[in-house]
């Protein structure tokens, strides 16, 4: 390791009373190796890293500026800071948590989830955000493995953690109009500020889920210096943010590239964000030109769209626009360069990586090729052999910086560490001058519009279908959404293929996972493709003529 990286080991004292998080820690031997080879990398010991973006804003005179917007919902920095403080009191107070439990969040993007998140963190306590579509049974899932203490949500999204199952949690709702048991009327009992308790840099405080290939979650560890650490990288090195930006997009703030770029990033260089939910192209052009957005964040099947529509709005207010989340097709960044003038961000990140590791903007932008390694992190290609290959070989990404893959109690961390290096799951290929270009996924993964989808567990759910025998779930490529999810159905006698089957099943899998995971394109097959000792070979299933 370098001799900024052993300053991490072994951890610093914890200031959590609840040692959940630390023992539920990868050995040391199982960590990556971490770098802090930039000087603002270098965090103290004891750090919270909310408590740190509030004072910096108040040290700095930003306390005026706006810092978030919503549907309804205009907040300046000290206003949301007030929020945070009353939040952090009910959960200290009211509820008796203590520091280092763990609290669920479901929320769409908007200003109160933002603030109860920050708030969860400044308490001390361990967010663990969950996307706004997941159902019931996911959520078991996540709360069972990160074995969470509490539960904060939309008033709207009341219903699915209702119909789980376990021990009930203290449930507090937010946006739930005049309850008088709501969290806004718990909040309005504490004015006083909430001081946060003396945290360790190295302690968790954000579990972060990403589906696996087999569609068990895996729960990602991250420290209060992780926060800030892809604060002071990416978006201050590649983005180069400003206090005068007004950031926008439409990743979820319960996935950490919404979690950065849409709250995370504008707090850290005293900018507003603007929230919305339910965004369309449509509206996140309308809401663009309403707020005169400076920096955008999607999807590039976002972008594809937007493209189409940009000549009716005024995107002029636009300076930076960034894409991840899913592989930049060329033909994408060059309708909208097209249509609004700018060259695309291209970048890649991932959830064990909390953000953005490799990109470029500007000048240093290389059609076609994701960018070079964001300062503060190094990259490499393995080979076939395990070690660094040159230019021209088509390899393993692997990557190393501040940040680096944790998961919470998982035998695939093993699969995840290689010598080191965090091994992505993505092949790549680098030139001789340093640029990184995508060629593919290693494993079963689907990227479909940015959001990744476990074929194993859409498989799971069809085959609780009383028509499905057997089935196996692959990605099929889309010229609009980059993959779609595709099933092939082996039906159980009795049962006809059929346009209204098809129908019935896609139906099924929206109601018992996330809508987003539903097949889009359902095959029915009189038999899958097997090895000799059973094992489904879904290389024949993606090769199947589409």
């Amino acid at each position: 390791m370098t001799d900024a990286a052993v300053a991490a080991h072994p951890l610093a004292p914890s200031g959590y009373a609840d040692g959940f998080a630390r023992s539920k820690l990868p050995p040391f031997e199982e960590w990556p190796e971490l770098r802090f080879d930039l000087p603002e990398l270098r965090y103290p010991a004891r750090l919270n890293a909310v408590a740190e973006l509030f004072e910096v804003a108040a040290v700095r005179g930003w306390n005026g500026r706006t810092a978030l917007v919503g549907a309804r919902e205009r907040w300046t920095y000290a206003e949301l800071a007030a929020r945070v403080d009353r939040i952090a009191h009910v959960l200290r107070r009211d509820l008796k948590l203590a520091t280092g439990n763990r609290v669920l969040l479901r929320g769409a993007n908007c200003p109160m989830m933002a603030a109860c998140i920050l708030a969860v963190i400044k308490a001390g306590c361990i967010a663990v955000p969950t996307m706004p579509l997941l159902r019931s049974r996911e959520l078991n899932t996540i709360a069972a493995r990160a074995q969470v203490d509490a539960v904060l949500s939309a008033a709207a999204l009341r219903a699915e953690v209702d119909a789980m199952e376990g021990p009930a949690l203290p449930l507090l709702l937010f946006d739930a109009g005049a309850a008088s048991d709501g969290l806004e009327a718990r909040m309005a009992a504490h004015g006083d500020p909430f001081a946060a308790p003396d945290t360790a840099a190295d302690d968790v405080c954000l579990i972060s889920f990403t589906s696996g290939t087999t569609g068990v979650p895996k729960g990602t560890m991250h420290f209060h210096r992780d926060l800030l650490a892809i604060c002071d990288c990416f978006p201050r090195h590649t983005l180069q943010s400003r206090s005068d930006d007004v950031f926008i997009g439409t990743p979820p703030l319960a996935f950490t590239f919404g979690l950065g770029g849409l709250l995370l990033f504008p707090l850290r260089v005293g900018a507003g964000a603007v929230l919305l939910e339910k965004l369309t192209p449509e509206t996140l052009l309308t809401a663009i030109e309403e707020h005169r957005a400076t920096v955008c964040f999607t999807a590039p099947t976002f972008y594809r769209q937007m493209a189409q529509l940009a000549g009716r709005f005024d995107v002029t207010s636009l300076t930076r626009t960034v894409s991840a989340g899913e592989a930049l097709p060329l033909a994408t960044r060059a309708a909208w360069k097209e249509a609004s003038g700018l060259e695309m961000i291209d970048g890649i990140g991932a959830t064990e990586m909390l953000h953005i590791f490799i990109s470029a903007a500007g000048d240093e932008v290389r059609p076609g090729a994701t960018g070079k390694p964001v300062p503060g992190y190094v990259a490499c290609i393995l080979g076939e052999d395990g070690l660094p290959a040159g230019p021209g070989v088509i390899g393993r990404l692997a990557v190393k910086g501040p940040t680096g893959c944790r998961y919470l109690d998982d035998p695939r961390q093993r699969d995840y560490v290689e010598g080191g290096w965090n091994i992505t799951g993505d092949a790549y290929e680098m030139d001789a001058d340093g640029y990184f270009y995508y060629r593919s996924r290693l494993d079963d993964m689907i990227i479909s519009a940015g959001y990744n989808i476990a074929g194993a567990e859409v498989e799971e759910t069809l085959l609780h279908h009383p028509a499905v025998a057997e089935c196996g779930v692959v990605g099929r490529l889309d010229p609009e959404r980059g993959q779609v999810v595709e099933a092939h159905v082996v039906l159980k006698p009795g049962h006809a293929p059929s346009g209204e089957t098809a129908l019935a099943l896609q139906e099924f899998v929206k109601a018992h996972i996330a809508p987003y995971k539903y097949p889009r394109v359902v095959r029915f097959r009189e038999a899958l493709p097997r090895t000799e000792t059973g094992k489904l070979q879904r290389f024949k299933l993606r090769m199947s003529e589409g």
